[in-house]
């Protein structure tokens, strides 16, 4: 491993696509919970608890396990965003050096930045989603929706690869 002076690992500045990231993301999460909190009283007892690959519910629980996915969702927010903080400790290829540190630790930041606002609006749109179908307002996420999630994770990393193998 190659050893970076701390110089190299000096504070990046969050970027403006890092803060886009973070306002919708968290805008999304938060948002879902605030209705879900506004909309608690006229759901029933009875709500949409998980989904099968197409999309539709396969199982329903009783409707305080809607409180799991914003659990969940904080969880992965704070373990992501303290990651997100020390880009020096993600795993780098070997031609990492201290001409090319800032590169890949910003890089590496993005990523992990896209990927945990990724989750939170993926986590804000199935808990918006029980809540519709709940509520006769929806009728289940439907067949787009797992290949959406998988696509909006996997794409972003792609990406980040091959912008890493154009670090010299």
């Amino acid at each position: 491993m190659t050893k970076i002076k701390d110089s190299s690992k000096r504070k990046l500045p969050k970027t403006k696509g890092e803060w886009f990231w973070d306002i919708i993301g968290y805008s999304a999460y938060i948002g879902s919970i605030i209705f879900l909190f506004v909309i608690w009283d006229r759901l029933p007892e009875e709500v949409p608890a998980h989904y099968n690959a197409s999309g539709e519910v396969d199982r329903y629980g009783d409707k305080q396990e809607l409180f799991i996915l914003p659990v969940v969702g904080a969880f992965i927010a704070v373990f992501m965003q303290v990651f997100e903080r020390f880009p020096e400790v993600h795993n780098y290829p070997s031609r990492l050096n201290e001409s090319n540190a800032g590169q890949f630790y910003l890089l590496s930041r993005k990523l992990v930045n896209q990927i945990k606002n990724i989750s939170l609006i993926l986590f804000a749109i199935i808990l918006m989603e029980s809540v519709s179908i709940a509520l006769e307002w929806g009728n289940g996420l439907g067949a787009w929706f797992l290949p959406i999630a998988l696509l909006s994770v996997f794409i972003p990393i792609v990406v980040c690869i091959i912008k890493q193998k154009k670090i010299k």
